[in-house]
């Protein structure tokens, strides 16, 4: 079982690592390539092939939860992962047009800098090293990001993307035998996206009041402690 346990550790540490490393880079050459380029437009041509590698390794972390590896439920796994590959896979990757928005640069932007927060929070829990300002930023950043991320940059890639969806047709062998095709498919996510943001989102609260509680009580037990050492 010890065995086990170590070989979990080190596994999920190399994992974490790894994409802390690499947001690290996608973030780097976002803001390398605003400041040489004094514009928006350059977020996919700076960065996209990183940020599409770390978000199908994301898939993994789905994997993660299923096996119990990590105490987050699946389901709230697999919903942010399939709207972030969603936006990123069947929209942006797939439409040059849309890549040049300034929306995508933003994206970009507010993924990078959650995840240079959140990987590495993961990464030096493991190892016991999580300091608790790392902790209040991981479980603070996302109220000002996520909204950024998902509220603004997606669903803007969603609506930038409808004209060219229904001019090319996107996606209509796959919708063949639907009632429905792809730009309707679209149309209706960003109907439903706000509400299952909002899921998301209120989730996260959650935690932030777990952790950040547990974390406060259990420094008030310590100061506790030591003044009855003292009296």
């Amino acid at each position: 079982m010890a065995t086990a346990s170590v070989a979990r550790n080190a596994y999920l540490t190399c994992y974490n690592s790894l994409q802390s490393l690499g947001w690290a880079l996608v973030l780097l050459r976002l803001v390398n390539d605003i400041v040489e380029t004094k514009s928006l437009r350059g977020g996919f041509s700076a960065a996209g092939n990183v940020v599409c590698f770390l978000q199908l390794a994301a898939f993994l972390e789905i994997l993660h939860s299923a096996l119990g590896l990590v105490p987050t439920g699946i389901l709230f796994a697999f919903m942010q992962w399939l709207g972030r590959s969603h936006v990123l896979f069947a929209i942006v990757a797939k439409i040059p047009e849309v890549q040049e928005q300034p929306p995508i640069m933003i994206t970009f932007l507010a993924w990078s800098a959650a995840e240079v927060i959140r990987y590495p929070h993961y990464t030096l829990g493991l190892l016991g090293l999580c300091p608790h300002w790392l902790t209040w930023l991981r479980y603070t950043a996302f109220i000002v990001l996520y909204p950024i991320g998902a509220l603004y940059g997606e669903m803007l890639a969603m609506y930038l993307s409808l004209d060219f969806i229904k001019d090319r047709n996107l996606y209509a062998s796959s919708f063949k035998w639907l009632p429905f095709d792809y730009h309707f498919f679209v149309v209706w996510v960003m109907i439903m996206y706000p509400f299952l943001w909002l899921l998301l989102y209120l989730h996260m609260f959650r935690q932030r009041r777990s952790k950040l509680t547990k974390r406060g009580s259990g420094s008030n037990r310590h100061q506790t402690a030591i003044s009855k050492r003292i009296d």
